[in-house]
């Protein structure tokens, strides 16, 4: 399934899945049975399984909407938090080289993470508006995983059962104010926390059962500006699964279904790490698209 949030012509928000070119509601087509948003749906989609099984084979007309009368929204446009991860190795050694440093023995020995402003997210195809103060902004290509399952100290040979499903993340990045606050020592903040894009959709966990190597998934993730490709990489490369990410959150904490988890940036997924020479900062005007195998197309264009 590819879950999804979206807004009707008549400005109604809904919550439901993707069939094919169509946007379902799913409170609509269950006759009022499924809920209206999809963290309420999240947060208890397991009891709520046998509906959906009905309701998708019912194939009702009722509750259908081609997705050219509809506009997507973030799958999720206020998760009830999100941590991003730092756990591609090349990414990291990368962006550190570029300002003179190695990478630190700690970062081996724990996935690290920060928490970024939930209430900022965006959706497919919303403008990104630049800080006043930035002009050096960056895209970030990452996955997302969301949690479905409340726990604490979640060990990471358990952690596959409270990930509800995965989805494309782009971590904007103001990277002049980004440096000059984490000189302080603290952070970032300022530097992220003005937006975070989420989408289109969020895939379940089955879908991509397909794509899976052992403990990782073959998933190839790519970014392009302005149609020019200038990242690709492979979500396979991760140092960090996210079961071990979700056993370093979890530690002496309880995740709640909703919670968000970012991947951190694949290795070259961002202009941080390929450098100026390969391609100006971001300006208004310019397209941003990311894309992963099974999870579809992010774009978004600055503002």
């Amino acid at each position: 399934m590819k879950y999804i949030s979206f807004i009707k012509n008549n400005g109604e928000q809904c919550a439901g899945w993707l069939d094919g070119d169509h946007a379902v509601d799913m409170h609509e087509a269950s006759g009022g049975k499924l809920p209206k948003n999809l963290l309420t749906f999240i947060e208890q989609h397991e009891s709520f399984a046998d509906t959906v099984h009905e309701t998708v084979q019912a194939q009702s007309i009722h509750g259908r909407y081609s997705l050219n009368d509809v506009q997507l929204l973030s799958p999720l446009p206020r998760p009830v938090s999100v941590r991003d991860f730092y756990a591609f190795e090349e990414h990291v050694k990368t962006a550190r080289a570029k300002r003179g440093l190695e990478v630190i023995p700690e970062w081996y020995e724990i996935p690290v993470f920060y928490f970024t402003n939930h209430l900022a997210i965006k959706g497919p195809a919303d403008d990104i508006e630049k800080p006043d103060q930035c002009d050096w902004l960056d895209y970030e290509l990452e996955i997302a995983c969301i949690i479905g399952k409340q726990g604490k100290n979640i060990k990471a040979e358990k952690a596959e059962a409270h990930i509800f499903g995965y989805c494309i993340m782009n971590d904007w990045s103001a990277r002049d104010l980004q440096a000059k606050e984490m000189k302080v020592g603290l952070g970032p903040a300022k530097g992220k926390d003005f937006a975070t894009s989420l989408g289109p959709w969020i895939v379940t966990k089955d879908e991509l059962e397909r794509y899976k190597k052992n403990d990782r998934y073959d998933l190839t993730m790519t970014a392009s500006v302005n149609g020019r490709q200038l990242s690709h990489g492979n979500f396979h490369q991760i140092h960090y699964t996210f079961a071990e990410m979700i056993e370093r959150a979890s530690a002496d904490v309880t995740l709640y279904p909703g919670e968000v988890i970012g991947s951190g940036t694949v290795g070259t997924g961002c202009i941080l790490e390929l450098g100026t020479d390969v391609h100006r900062w971001l300006k208004a005007g310019d397209t941003v698209e990311l894309s992963i195998t099974g999870l579809g197309k992010l774009v978004n264009t600055i503002k």
